[in-house]
């Protein structure tokens, strides 16, 4: 018996496409000072306010958080059920967790808090928010430390690479930190780690001066060659060229032999008017200082730069 066919596999008709989203609609998300959150959905305004009026109004509560200060907290006990309210830090959490909203000085104060609880919790969204207020503007050179052991205690790959980078940048006031000075006694691994980078980076930085430093040479030996005894189709105007000479043993004298001809022909090779001529004059200025026999040298302007 023959099996029945879909008839739009039968007609080879493909279904028809949803529409694509108009240029006015937006996806819906927390935003940060006008920056959005990534991996955070928003919800109506309507619900927010109902949750204000259960956390700000009290309603329907029925746990009470008396506070050190002798303030009362309303709460529900289906919110609080997994929090161990021993500490008055929780209520911020509260406020985050019941109406998505804070004050920003409240924050600022617990944000570290706020980072650990939400990470033991089990908070995504709040652990991302304190995740972008430290990276934009809450780190300090104080907290810089703690917020580095934190980061890396509760998983925020992101936040420790940028406090690694800060502390090697600003490893001389923050080695004079309290945080510094306790991390010495309860983590000398992680401090023997920091100062095993900052070795690693100071190489790398005389690696990179030296290399700086040789192609400078070369560049200096390339440019009196040029000069004195010219090389293949560039030289001093009393010599003449061989057509078959070889290969040059200076490996930047092409480079440098285009821009010698771009600063003969250059209308703007005053300083600082052209950025390939302005390379050209600090290289016939270094050659200026450099050189030990000026009368005789057959390099331009070698006596009239001082």
């Amino acid at each position: 018996m023959p099996s029945e066919e879909s008839p739009l596999i039968a007609n080879e008709v493909s279904p028809v496409p949803p529409p694509l989203p108009s240029r006015s609609c937006h996806p819906r998300g927390l935003a940060v000072n006008e920056i959005p959150v990534r991996g955070y959905s928003c919800v109506s305004t309507a619900t927010r306010d109902l949750w204000e009026c259960l956390f700000n109004d009290g309603y329907r509560a029925d746990v009470s958080i008396n506070t050190e200060d002798g303030g009362i907290i309303y709460a529900h006990a289906s919110i609080l059920i997994l929090l161990e309210l021993n500490n008055p830090r929780v209520i911020i959490v509260i406020a985050v967790l019941v109406v998505i909203s804070y004050e920003p000085a409240e924050l600022q104060k617990y944000v570290l808090h706020l980072l650990v609880l939400s990470h033991a919790y089990v908070v995504p969204h709040l652990k991302r928010l304190c995740e972008w207020r430290l990276e934009h503007g809450l780190l300090t050179i104080e907290n810089m430390i703690d917020t580095f052991q934190l980061a890396l205690l509760c998983d925020a790959p992101r936040l420790s690479f940028i406090c690694h980078r800060l502390i090697l940048k600003n490893f001389i006031h923050i080695s004079t930190t309290e945080g510094w000075k306790i991390m010495q006694q309860s983590h000398p691994m992680l401090e023997k780690e920091i100062l095993e980078s900052l070795r690693r980076k100071e190489r790398a930085r005389k690696l990179n001066e030296k290399k700086i430093y040789l192609q400078l040479y070369e560049a200096m030996e390339a440019l009196v060659h040029i000069c004195r005894d010219g090389c293949r189709t560039i030289g001093p105007h009393d010599k003449v060229l061989k057509v078959d000479q070889g290969p040059c043993n200076y490996e930047s004298c092409k480079s440098l032999e285009l821009l010698v001809r771009h600063f003969a022909g250059c209308k703007m090779r005053v300083p600082g008017g052209c950025i390939h001529c302005k390379r050209m004059w600090q290289l016939l200025e270094l050659h200026s200082h450099l050189c030990a026999d000026s009368d005789v040298c057959r390099v331009p302007l070698c006596r009239s730069i001082l």
